[in-house]
């Protein structure tokens, strides 16, 4: 090798960087067609299996997206054999990819758990997964490239599906969505560092381009969204998990103080708020865990983040104000609040260059180039994660993680309604209306009556009496009286059944606890009449 070219090599690796894998070709060219072909007979064989044949719209979602890859194949493969042009394909094994889905799939593992619908769902990522190699390769030959092959389409798929899917009757929108994430991250493209790559994290890109229209439509119902967002709670320790699951990511790839940052400042302007109004912003978390997760694995893809340790920190605390921002707005719209965390990414990515700007013109300062260059020394990572479990281990001494929160019980945003601090009605009645969609014929009744007085919320005859014979057909005698009477005066504290529902703190039902078990978590939950009757 000439010298002028070995010096040039060396020139272009950074110092500590491991050595790329170099690319290596799979097979020979005349096969490769065989590659799209087998997966797209894979997904065929997917939409035989029991989960899939259950429901007739979601069979058809999957053979409707392999036919599409077929066909696509099928016209590709004709214009390649007349232009005597042969596909090509290289495998490239990125660490940021395998890892990141690694600790993707722990998630899946640890929430599936203790919320089925996710091991129930596994059938339906497998298939998206094979729809997401056989899209993405065909789209690279479409545009005469090489395909890298590798671990990639993975954490794109699971970090979709850790925030978004769509129910069975509309399965078919979420090969859409895969599709159109990749899409993005093979049109939209800026010149950045001197090379041309994606703007967009490609399952952010898809995930607000989405959340967006269903929004505007308000067809969120036809996906799972909100459930995910709430169901995360169900298992024990998620915060600690979560926090251990991002430890991984951020040692591997440098990530802390786009996390930490935007924790930092989620959990500071949520403290502030809570000064000053007396109660939470979030309902029943300083941070929720959907936005936990989302700052741990939606945000800090290292590709279309900020490189340099100021560009992260303008970034996590971009981010943290944003999702703080979106979740106000989007509640006064009436608009789910969940979309807060994925409306946030797409419009970070296209900021990237311009906080890029603002980092390398702080650094330029003195005092801040000093700090700069200490935050991007060798170890400096080390003590930055030291500092973010110093922080976290904060937040759990004082009950913000895992631990029992203020807005966990109904009694607090009865007192906080009554009171009238800001927001603390309309979240009562968001409250209690979900406990009336999981049974509790108490919150159905209580609700019958808010519709009933107009006290906290617009009368509503027709909607009391609703929730009265909800209540009543679960066998709650106040309610059924209310039906009969006019006025919706009749209440009466929860019944067991009741409280094991009100009582859960995010966690399982609490079926097996003894009833005297069951009236002590009622008393420290502040529900007076569980503690007169410990009295007695």
């Amino acid at each position: 090798m000439p010298p002028a070219r070995r010096r040039k090599r060396s020139k272009d690796r950074r110092p500590g960087a491991s050595p790329p894998t170099p690319p290596q070709p799979v097979a020979p060219a005349g096969r490769l067609f065989g590659i799209p072909l087998g997966l797209a007979l894979a997904l065929l064989l997917v939409s035989l299996v029991p989960r899939v044949q259950a429901h007739a719209v979601l069979a058809q979602s999957f053979q409707g997206a392999a036919a599409a890859l077929l066909a696509w194949q099928a016209a590709l493969f004709l214009l390649r054999r007349r232009d005597n042009a042969a596909p090509e394909i290289d495998t490239v094994l990125r660490p940021q990819h395998y890892v990141q889905a690694a600790v993707q799939l722990s998630v899946f593992a640890y929430w599936g758990w203790y919320w089925r619908p996710v091991y129930d769902h596994a059938w339906l990522l497998a298939g998206q997964l094979l729809f997401a190699y056989a899209f993405d390769l065909l789209l690279a030959w479409s545009r005469r490239e090489r395909y890298t092959l590798g671990f990639g389409p993975f954490p794109i798929i699971f970090s979709t599906n850790l925030f978004l899917w769509f129910r069975d009757d509309w399965f078919h929108l979420q090969f859409l969505m895969i599709a159109v994430g990749f899409l993005g991250k093979a049109f939209v493209r800026w010149e950045r560092d001197g090379r041309r790559v994606h703007i967009f994290n490609p399952s952010a890109f898809s995930l607000g381009l989405f959340s967006v229209v269903l929004i505007a439509t308000g067809t969120t119902p036809l996906t799972w969204g909100e459930d995910i967002a709430t169901t995360l709670t169900l298992a024990p320790r998620i915060y600690l998990f979560l926090f251990l699951a991002g430890l991984v990511v951020m040692y591997r790839f440098a990530i802390t103080l786009v996390a930490g940052s935007a924790a930092i400042v989620l959990f500071g302007l949520s403290a502030l708020y809570a000064a000053a109004t007396g109660v939470p912003y979030f309902i029943d978390s300083e941070i929720p865990t959907a936005v936990f997760l989302g700052l741990h694995l939606l945000v800090t893809d290292p590709s279309t983040s900020p490189r340099t340790p100021l560009g992260k920190t303008v970034f996590g605390v971009l981010y943290g104000a944003g999702v703080f921002v979106l979740y106000s707005l989007l509640g006064a719209f009436g608009a789910p609040t969940f979309y807060d965390k994925l409306l946030s990414v797409p419009l970070l990515n296209l900021s990237v260059r311009w906080i890029d700007r603002l980092a390398g013109a702080l650094e330029a300062s003195t005092s801040l180039g000093r700090v700069a260059a200490r935050m991007a020394r060798p170890n400096a990572n080390l003590a930055q994660m030291a500092a973010w479990i110093v922080f976290f281990a904060a937040m759990t001494l004082i009950g913000a993680t895992d631990g029992r929160h203020r807005g966990d019980t109904v009694p607090f945003w009865e007192r906080a309604c009554a009171e009238g601090r800001p927001q603390a009605c309309e979240r009562l009645l968001q409250i209690e209306a979900s406990y009336c969609a999981d049974a509790s014929a108490w919150a159905c009744n209580e609700l019958g009556r808010h519709y009933t007085d107009g006290a906290i919320v617009a009368a509503d005859a027709a909607l009391a009496l609703d929730y009265f014979a909800r209540a009543c057909e679960l066998r709650f005698r106040p309610a059924c009286l209310n039906l009969l009477a006019e006025g919706g005066a009749y209440q009466a504290p929860p019944k067991t059944l009741d409280l094991r529902l009100l009582l859960r703190e995010g966690e399982r039902n609490l079926m097996e606890m003894s009833e005297a078990d069951l009236q002590a978590r009622a008393c420290a939950h502040g529900w007076a009449f569980a503690c007169e009757e410990a009295r007695q």
